[in-house]
Parts: C-alpha cells; sequence; structure tokens
C-alpha cells in the first residue's frame, strides 16, 4: 500500500500462518495473521498477529507490539519475564530467544524490522 489508511484491528480477518511443530512445547497453539503493510524493499513490516494458548519458543526480530487482546508471559532467555496483556507495548530485539506462554487468545498489532 502506498497511501494511508486505517484498520479496525479486532475485527480484521486473519489468515493461518504455519507454525513449526518443532517451536510447540505444549499445547496446540495455532497462528493467523495479516500484513497490512511492507516497504518496498521488505525490510520493514506492519501487520496483526494471534495466537491461540499454548507454550511455543521463537528468535525474534527488532520488533514493536501492542496487545490488543488475550494475554500471554514472555520469557526472554537470559533476560526478563514479560508480562502482557490488552494495552500494552512490548518491544523485543533482533535475535531473543523467547518463550510464548499464551494464557487466552493474544491478538497483537506489530511493526518489525528486518
Amino acid at each position: 500500500m502506498t497511501h494511508s489508511f486505517a484498520v479496525h484491528i479486532p475485527d480484521a480477518e486473519l489468515e493461518p500462518e504455519p507454525l513449526d511443530p518443532a517451536q510447540i512445547v505444549s499445547g496446540t497453539p495455532e497462528v493467523t495473521g495479516k500484513v497490512v503493510w511492507e516497504s518496498e524493499d521488505g525490510r520493514q513490516v506492519r501487520g496483526i498477529w494471534q495466537i491461540t494458548p499454548g507454550v511455543v519458543t521463537d528468535t525474534e526480530a527488532d520488533e514493536l507490539f501492542v496487545v490488543i487482546s488475550g494475554s500471554a508471559t514472555i520469557e526472554v532467555e537470559g533476560g526478563e519475564t514479560l508480562t502482557v496483556g490488552p494495552g500494552d507495548l512490548a518491544v523485543l530485539r533482533e535475535g531473543d530467544r523467547t518463550t510464548w506462554t499464551v494464557h487466552e487468545t493474544l491478538r497483537k498489532a506489530y511493526a518489525i524490522n528486518l
């Protein structure tokens, strides 16, 4: 998109995104998402992401996100444990190894720099 726009995040329709089974620690979490904007060079991505309850691991990109609904605890290896819920803004650093314990289906709006 090359023009300004607005998206109502709580009602946005999301598409299934594959989750590597090796990332699942427990439960049967499912991930959906939608990219709403990407820079021409692909190095900046803005979107909406959702995950159902369960425990998963990840290696993060440089990301800022705001939780719209749901809750999770994010353990950052060698760092802080973040507890996030609606209205919380969080920053993850590129290369952070994390374990996400999703308590209630979590939906977030994100901005990633690659």
